[in-house]
């Protein structure tokens, strides 16, 4: 008799347990009747902003935006017929002034696994940083680009197909 109430309460508590997940579930659901149920609720923020060509005032159709701190960095890279020209504009501040100063490169992971770095140069007169990149594998490029800018270090992480 004394095993029969011990596992009794051991069924009922399994039980209760169950019903409790399932209704948390359910009223995390009917909440917010768009977002599934399998959505993961600790989300945490990026620790820079990405915007893809929705950004104002973009330089191109296939640019890619990184908030970092104060600066501003757009990745536009252009298919050329022999190579992609990537060009970069650093910028900084609310009106996003150029930063002709610094020194950039792109660490390049192109489709097959190779890695590369690019050092891109200023150019004055487009107020950006460009390089042009050897056509290689099709497929997705991962980007890392540094920018020293005196003594602040900053890095913007982009990807694009070619």
């Amino acid at each position: 008799m004394q095993s029969f109430k011990v596992g009794f309460i051991v069924f009922a508590s399994t039980g209760l347990l169950f019903l409790g997940a399932c209704s948390n579930q359910a009223s995390e659901s009917s909440s917010n009747p768009s977002s599934p149920a399998t959505e993961n609720t600790n989300k945490t923020q990026p620790a820079a902003k990405t915007e893809t060509s929705a950004h104002g005032g973009s330089h191109g159709k296939n640019s890619q935006v990184v908030e970092v701190g104060k600066y501003h960095l757009e990745l536009v890279p252009e298919k050329e017929d022999s190579a992609t020209h990537l060009d970069l504009y650093l910028q900084t501040g609310d009106k996003h002034e150029a930063i002709p100063n610094a020194k950039v490169t792109a660490d390049v992971q192109s489709p097959d696994g190779k890695q590369k770095t690019v050092p891109l140069t200023y150019d004055s007169e487009g107020k950006h940083y460009a390089a042009k990149l050897d056509k290689g594998a099709a497929g997705q490029y991962q980007v890392k680009v540094t920018a020293n800018i005196g003594s602040e270090k900053v890095n913007g992480r982009f990807s694009f197909n070619q």
